[in-house]
């Protein structure tokens, strides 16, 4: 059973498919838990008829049920899946396989075939390596990794992407020193992510800046020392007060272009901006603030993670109490699937994960 989505503009909706065994390097995934992510939701909003239908889903966590002949990854062990890469490119060859040269046809276009089937035809898969808004999916020995410990599976979900990005941009991309301050814009499943990565990281002072008040009182549960509404308060004004003179980092998760200039107003000289939102494609940057003030812009995707490594640190921090994941999950039933669905569309939960019926 999978949610595939069947019309432009819809919602996916549950029904029976059938899935080939896994060829070459791939895995055949029971999948255990999946969280729903924006990009899910956002990229389903716009998704072009002609690649319907569709299964989404890119943070599944399951048991390999079975492998390719090619694949070096053991049947029954426990796995995160995450965002795929080619391996060959110079990116990836460096070490970097978020910046993949191949990264938007591997993970954003999904992918047709024989591999996933209902009655009316084949169905487009492999988003992200995976779609695994499904009982079972198939994956690629790059994007699926064994995970060790008693992590629940629907805490390990969500590492696979929401949460490995907000950690990641904190610890792997901004890496702030000892002591410093860092803000974060957006306090959704990626920013709150950050928040738990700027208390892991020692940071001073951590800001949390978002108009929702039961996630502004989450994110000073998750770390945060100072939280700020920014439609009751001039937001540059008083983080400039906070932090005694600007901010040495920020990351915004919105993507809004007032949002961005407001952040550098609100840095410190030589201070550092990242950013993983994807909403805004475009946005007016005061050009001659970031020079007088040597302010560093960088965007980020996923973390900089490397996922072979970075998944497994993550189940560490989770384990000694420094990740604490269960406050940012909220389970449903993948019978359930469209009440996960409007709940992650709205923002009403933070991040819904699907259970899967084994």
């Amino acid at each position: 059973m999978a949610a595939v989505l069947t019309e432009v503009g819809g919602a996916p909706r549950l029904q029976d498919i059938e899935i080939r065994e896994p060829v070459g390097a791939q895995v055949l995934v029971r999948i255990d838990a999946v969280g729903i992510c924006h990009t899910d939701v956002s990229l389903a909003a716009r998704w072009p008829g002609k690649r319907l239908p569709m299964v989404f889903g890119h943070e599944g966590t399951g048991v390999i049920e079975a492998a390719g002949p090619h694949s070096a990854l053991a049947v029954g062990a426990r796995v995160v899946l995450t965002f795929n890469s080619c391996g060959d490119c110079s990116s990836c060859a460096s070490g970097v396989p978020a910046y993949c040269v191949r990264s938007t046809a591997l993970n954003m276009r999904g992918s047709g075939g024989d591999a996933l089937r209902h009655p009316g035809g084949t169905i487009v898969g492999d988003f992200f390596g995976q779609s695994s808004f499904s009982t079972f999916a198939l994956a690629h020995q790059r994007n699926t990794i064994p995970i060790d410990g008693e992590i629940d599976a629907a805490h390990a979900a969500p590492l696979g992407c929401s949460v490995q990005t907000g950690v990641g941009a904190v610890l792997n991309a901004l890496a702030p020193d000892l002591g410093q301050s860092l803000v974060v814009f957006g306090a959704g499943a990626v920013g709150l992510s950050a928040v738990m990565g700027a208390r892991i990281a020692n940071c001073g002072v951590i800001v949390a800046v978002d108009p929702k008040a039961e996630r502004r009182s989450l994110a000073t549960e998750l770390g945060a020392t100072h939280v700020l509404d920014p439609a009751g308060s001039d937001v540059v004004a008083e983080l400039i007060e906070i932090t005694g003179g600007g901010a040495d980092h920020a990351l915004d998760t919105t993507a809004v272009p007032s949002v961005l200039s407001d952040v550098l107003v609100a840095l410190r000289p030589r201070g550092q901006l990242g950013i993983v939102g994807l909403g805004a494609p475009t946005a007016d940057l005061p050009v001659g603030l970031i020079m007088g003030k040597g302010l560093r812009i960088r965007g980020v995707v996923e973390g900089d993670s490397v996922p072979q490594q970075f998944i497994p640190e993550l189940i560490g921090h989770h384990a000694r109490g420094d990740l604490p994941l269960e406050k940012l999950v909220t389970t449903y039933a993948f019978d359930d699937f469209g009440t996960a669905w409007d709940a992650a569309r709205t923002g009403s939960a933070v991040k819904p994960v699907l259970t899967m019926p084994h």
